[in-house]
């Protein structure tokens, strides 16, 4: 078995795969939880400046300290983006965060959860709290399944799917695919919108230039957002969306005050500036 917990000195380093040459390295206090599940290694430490992290099979999911960033705007872009967002799917992030954002919405009145790990979930909600009160939401029906094949089975029903995958390897690895992303064209009502994790412009140019491609043959609209995290390789994300309809670089429905009280990252500028690229990656993009 590949050990994962690389933890040398007080230090965790993840050292990814698909990002040679580099590691990203936060110092930690305590090995809360350290398991294999049926399908990834999964460890939660307890950081001396980050909070609590999950790492999946070596790669960092999320830490305490940010994961705000990314669960806002994986969520709130895509949902604000649509005009009335009722059903929503999403697939993977056991972790429960994309929920507890989804369920700010008031106009949504189902929330299909898909992860095919249900060992992830049951962590999250005993070491992450604050995210896994997704979970507690009574509009969430949870599936534990695979999915790629759960949205083949969906023919025209819902409104925004959000899929919060991990990286292109390991079970992760068939949510980068075309036929993946044609499954979630099916599944998506009049008007609906997709919103994946896109991986990184300066360090994963293979897989968001691939994410685009596919989006830009499949989607009339479609778009590449992205999001500042600290805490991941690079400092930021990205998020590749596609659309049946409405645009997706501005928002088409006003946040109350309520929603955006609660709110650290996402906002209507925000959702604006997210769309705006560097020079070198909107030409990236330009060309596929």
């Amino acid at each position: 078995m590949k050990n994962y917990n690389k933890i040398k000195h007080g230090w965790f380093s993840e050292i990814c795969p698909i990002c040679p040459g580099m590691s990203l390295s936060l110092e930690i206090e305590e090995v809360l939880y350290s398991k294999k599940s049926q399908f990834q290694q999964i460890d939660i430490y307890k950081t001396k400046n980050h909070g609590k992290i999950l790492v999946l099979d070596g790669i960092i999911q999320l830490t305490e300290s940010d994961e705000f960033a990314y669960q806002e705007m994986l969520a709130h872009i895509p949902l604000f983006a649509h005009p009335n967002p009722e059903n929503v799917l999403v697939i993977g992030g056991g972790d429960g965060g994309i929920l507890r954002e989804v369920g700010r919405h008031d106009s949504v009145r189902k929330i299909d959860f898909c992860e095919i790990d249900e060992d992830v979930i049951k962590v999250s909600k005993q070491f992450l709290p604050d995210l896994a009160c997704g979970f507690d939401d009574p509009r969430v029906t949870v599936h534990i399944a695979d999915g790629n094949a759960y949205v083949r089975e969906k023919i025209n029903r819902y409104d925004v799917i959000i899929v919060d995958s991990s990286d292109p390897i390991g079970p992760g690895e068939v949510l980068f695919k075309r036929p993946f992303y044609k499954g979630l064209k099916a599944a998506l009502r009049h008007n609906g919108i997709i919103a994946t994790q896109g991986e990184s412009f300066f360090l994963h140019k293979e897989w968001a230039v691939n994410l685009v491609k596919i989006t830009k043959e499949l989607f009339a609209v479609r778009a590449y957002a992205y999001i500042l995290v600290p805490t991941y390789p690079g400092g930021h994300i990205g998020i590749c969306l596609g659309s049946l309809g409405p645009g997706l670089k501005k928002p088409c429905r006003h946040i109350s005050e309520n929603i955006q009280s609660r709110l650290k990252y996402y906002s209507p500028k925000i959702h604006e500036a997210s769309f705006v690229l560097p020079y070198f990656a909107q030409k990236m993009f330009e060309a596929v």
